[in-house]
């Protein structure tokens, strides 16, 4: 064989080579994963690592913990946790996305949190093409599960599944802590004017039970409905919960002083509680829990009183 057709030969190899390398990165660039939400809905993306914008904070905090949150290239304005999310370009609030904004980002998927955003722009977001994960865990048992997907999602599995199991744990560890409580009755005030509590649906009653006391308003199906004082010295709950923004649980509790035929009152069971991840719906609920049934458990006595 002559060094010329080596030469032929080996450029020919070279070229197939090349060919071939560049066939497989344009696969690799083209492959597709389809992952269920937390609503059952198949969501298919690119391969990871992903561009992700998160339209709530729950959902940012959750991403943060599943190892996902050099994946996020956009979120909405002030949500409180986590830290991090504070360097993230801001598209606008939870109800009112600038969509021009968010397209500029270009997304492979946005995460968004069904209950709290705008049902008219997450169809909008549909019809665009972009792909749209619905994010909730509406127990805290859900936490740990929602992340697991999360995790799937964003090809962090290793790191989800390690933080969902170690959230599981204490979960399991506060229920055995707690498990012989005494049984109080506990209205959970979440605004004062209109006064607001939450009903047996939503997360902040699982808290409560957790830390084994009852919600007073378990029965309503809202999750936060509006209700009146009459209604609240009706239910004559034996603990009253303030859980309030910063600085506002005081003067919240001061407004029942002034109604002494209710029991909490007069035992003195007034509890401000300030710790805005228990209304964030992240993985930081869980450790908002473990304080609330401290304080709990501190307020009362759980081998004291014993109420009906």
């Amino acid at each position: 064989m002559t060094r010329l057709n080596r030469l032929h030969r080996l450029t020919i190899s070279l070229v197939l080579l090349t060919l071939t390398c560049a066939s497989a990165l344009d696969a690799a660039s083209n492959a597709r994963i389809t992952v269920t939400d937390d609503f059952g809905h198949n969501v298919t993306v690119r391969a990871p690592p992903l561009r992700i914008v998160s339209l709530a904070p729950g959902a940012t905090a959750m991403l943060v913990a599943a190892g996902a949150g050099g994946q996020l290239v956009g979120t909405i304005e002030y949500s409180g946790q986590p830290a991090s999310e504070m360097k993230l370009p801001r598209i606008g609030s939870a109800d009112a996305i600038d969509m021009e904004r968010l397209i500029a980002l270009r997304p492979d998927v946005v995460v968004v949190w069904p209950d709290g955003n705008s049902p008219a722009q997450i169809r909008t977001l549909e019809r665009l093409g972009i792909s749209v994960y619905r994010q909730e865990a509406v127990t805290l048992d859900g936490i740990p599960d929602s992340l697991r997907r999360l995790g799937r999602l964003a090809g962090t599995s290793r790191v989800a599944d390690r933080r969902a199991g170690a959230l599981a744990a204490k979960l399991a560890g506060l229920r055995k802590e707690y498990a012989n409580s005494a049984p109080a009755t506990v209205f959970l005030e979440v605004w004062d004017r209109p006064l607001y509590t939450v009903g047996g649906g939503e997360l902040m009653s699982d808290a409560l039970s957790i830390c084994g006391a009852r919600n007073a308003f378990a029965d309503l199906p809202q999750r936060a409905p509006a209700i009146g004082i009459e209604a609240v010295i009706a239910r004559n709950p034996d603990i009253i919960i303030a859980a309030a923004p910063p600085g506002k649980g005081a003067a919240w509790l001061a407004e029942w002083r002034r109604f002494p035929s209710l029991r909490a009152v007069t035992t003195g069971h007034l509890l401000a509680f300030e710790d805005q991840r228990l209304m964030g719906l992240g993985p930081g609920a869980i450790d908002a829990t473990a304080a609330m049934c401290r304080k709990i458990a501190a307020l009362t006595g759980r081998s004291g009183a014993k109420y009906p």
